[in-house]
């Protein structure tokens, strides 16, 4: 029988960045994803294989450790963890609950953009309210830009975490790059 081997998949945009006096650009450092899916009634049991409760308010996420998790809809989490390879263990945990757990770890990928210009550039191609008041520290959404869906995730008052598919990764950074130009 052959061999298989899978191709490793790297950052689109590894190695690349963009930073003036007013903004930062670059690609988000390695990570799994899983896409969960769970009824009201799985919830408890997650929280054992998870380490925490998932956040169950819209637009919220939680992190402990290296395991964050953002609330996408009232049965649906993306959980993103900083040390990719623990993948495999996380996902034989929560086989043995009632849920949906996709690894998406080769679709999706991410760029962080900071800087106190960071809400202009978002919104040179995101039709969201982003003021602080609206759309706080540890707020995320499954939204647009320009023409695409992401999903927008912020992690400080200047600093956000962009989730899109590798497909459409090199508009996003096209078209942010574009937006943060004029800045600075």
């Amino acid at each position: 029988m052959a061999k298989i081997k899978m191709a490793l998949a790297r950052p689109p945009h590894e190695g690349r960045r963009f930073a003036n006096t007013a903004i930062s650009i670059e690609q988000a450092l390695p990570a799994s994803r899983v896409s969960l899916r769970a009824g009201s009634n799985e919830l408890a049991e997650l929280t054992k294989p998870l380490g925490f409760k998932l956040p169950t308010r819209p637009g919220t996420s939680k992190i402990k450790s290296s395991l964050s998790a953002l609330w996408l809809g009232p049965d649906e989490w993306l959980l993103i963890n900083s040390n990719p390879k623990t993948v495999s263990a996380l996902m034989e945990k929560l086989d043995t609950i009632k849920c949906s757990n996709v690894d998406i770890s080769h679709r999706n990928t991410a760029i962080i953009i900071s800087g106190k210009a960071v809400e202009d550039v978002l919104n040179a191609g995101c039709p969201r309210d982003l003021s602080l008041d609206a759309f706080p520290p540890g707020s995320c959404s499954r939204t647009l830009f320009g023409k695409i869906e992401i999903i927008l995730w912020r992690l400080t008052d200047d600093r956000f975490h962009i989730e899109v598919w590798r497909s459409y990764s090199e508009y996003l950074w096209a078209y942010l790059l574009d937006a943060a130009k004029d800045t600075g």
